[in-house]
């Protein structure tokens, strides 16, 4: 299948002659197109760079034989790619286009089905049922360890391509759970804690500045394998950002109902701990750029296309 696509994408090159080629992330697939592109000399704008500072940084050197622009949405990026000659720049994260303020936290409460006067632990389990099957129940059982103990009022943030059956299929019985669907950003904001799964769900509830817990758990054998070949001290996008460990993360073993109650406690009793969590998590906003990634890519698009500037070598 991707051998036909490449071919039709080839044809579509030699018929079509664009300007400029843009790819997008997935590095699998857009490093051996750019080979195609660069032979017939249409010039490669790269948006969202492959994580290069997290595995294969050899790539950084196929990367720049190959692209004319880089375009990088994490700021501590463009050292890698400025020190080995690429032309790159930093436009901000496409997120913050998209995240803003919901509302007071009375108003967003109260249209949620929340009680404003009460804490909230909200969930945020992920986008794919392999994730909620793995990671859903430790939590929901700390949820229910929480409401029973300290009254928390418990919300799921329910991500759209997901059935709410299946996701209450993965919750203890007991649990009053609010679900909410449409309007994750503004639960995020208004959460007193949240847990959440690794991903870019841990970016948007940083760049709100809630207090949270990184989760994660899969098959024992990818995690070896993911764990030899990725060299990053932490697996949780918020704190590679952070560039430090500014929540706690729980990973495969660690995640268990007692950690989580245990963390999710001491968020929602100590204010001192957690307003040092939300004071640490401000360099999230700041880190992920100014509202305007997608603007200022186009800008470089445009440009790339008056210059028409292929890299000499590969």
């Amino acid at each position: 299948f991707i051998r036909r696509v490449e071919a039709e994408m080839e044809g579509l090159l030699r018929d079509r002659r664009p300007e400029v080629v843009v790819l997008i992330d997935y590095p699998g697939f857009n490093l051996r197109f750019a080979r195609t592109a660069k032979r017939l000399g249409v010039p490669v704008l790269y948006y969202i760079s492959p994580q290069v500072w997290a595995w294969h940084r050899s790539r950084v050197g196929t990367i720049k034989g190959l692209v004319s622009a880089m375009k990088v949405v994490f700021p501590f990026e463009v050292e890698i790619y400025r020190a080995a000659g690429v032309d790159v720049e930093f436009v901000g994260h496409p997120l913050v286009e998209s995240l803003g303020d919901n509302g007071t936290r009375a108003g967003v409460l109260a249209r949620l089905g929340l009680d404003p006067a009460g804490r909230v632990l909200g969930l945020f389990p992920g986008s794919r049922r392999q994730e909620i099957e793995r990671v859903l129940p430790a939590a929901g059982e700390a949820a229910l360890a929480l409401h029973r103990k300290l009254g928390v009022q418990v919300a799921l943030g329910l991500a759209p391509n997901l059935e709410e059956a299946f996701v209450r299929s993965r919750l203890p019985a007991g649990l009053p759970v609010r679900i909410v669907a449409g309007d994750t950003h503004a639960l995020m904001q208004w959460s007193d804690a949240a847990v959440v799964t690794s991903g870019t769900a841990t970016l948007e509830t940083g760049w709100y500045g809630t207090p949270m817990m990184v989760v994660y758990r899969t098959s024992p054998l990818t995690y070896a394998i993911g764990r030899a070949l990725v060299d990053v001290p932490a697996i949780g996008l918020v704190n590679i950002v952070a560039g430090r460990k500014v929540v706690q993360e729980f990973i495969q073993g660690e995640l268990t109902p007692a950690a989580l109650q245990a963390e999710a406690e001491r968020i929602l009793t100590d204010p001192e701990y957690a307003a040092g969590m939300r004071r640490d998590l401000g360099v999230i906003r700041e880190r992920l750029g100014a509202p305007g990634a997608s603007v200022r890519v186009a800008q470089g698009i445009v440009r790339l296309a008056e210059e028409g500037t292929v890299p000499a070598a590969a």
